[in-house]
Order: structure tokens, then C-alpha cells, then sequence
């Protein structure tokens, strides 16, 4: 279950990076937030006391309710590194605390 929420929102991050209408940013915001509060409970059930503190980090980032103003380039930037780092996090053996 993790594996698909990780590649479906790497997609969307990547699709930010195209002349995309502000509803779709808006939408990519609104998934982000749900599907990192989700990989943060599945963490958190695992006993991944680090993962969770990531996820939830990301989802407060992501969440549409208060804009964080980064800029167009600098949410590009955001955009890619979180979703390099969940295309990396499919490959990486966790051990359980981390």
C-alpha cells in the first residue's frame, strides 16, 4: 500500500514541474497532505518513529489550508527532491525503528 501512495504522489510532483493550471497545484497539495497523514499512520504502525516525523513534516508542508509562499522555482525544487526521495525510499531496506 505504501509503495503505490509513494509512486502516485512522486507523479504528481513530477507533473508539477509542467505549465500546469493552479487547480492542479491546489489538487497535488490536497493528495500530498492526505497521502503523507497516511504513510505516517502506516509508519507509526510499523514502529518507524523517524519516518513518521518525516511524513508528518512533508504533510504540513504540503497542506492547502495555509499557502507557504516559496516561489514557482522553489517549489519546483521541493517538488523533485520529495519525489526523488520517495522513488529512493522504494529501494532502501528499513530496518524497524527507523
Amino acid at each position: 500500500m505504501d509503495k503505490i501512495i509513494k509512486i502516485i504522489l512522486a507523479v504528481l510532483f513530477f507533473v508539477c514541474l509542467f505549465d500546469m493550471p493552479y487547480g492542479y497545484f491546489q489538487l497535488v497539495r490536497f493528495a500530498a497532505m492526505l497521502g503523507f497523514a497516511l504513510l505516517a499512520y502506516l509508519s507509526n504502525e510499523q514502529k518507524r518513529s523517524v519516518e513518521v516525523i518525516i511524513y508528518v513534516a512533508l504533510a504540513l508542508l504540503f497542506q492547502p489550508f495555509i499557502k507557504v509562499a516559496l516561489g514557482r522555482t522553489i517549489w519546483n525544487v521541493v517538488d523533485v527532491a520529495v519525489a526523488v526521495g520517495l522513488i529512493g525510499s522504494l529501494f532502501i531496506k528499513r530496518s524497524k525503528n527507523l
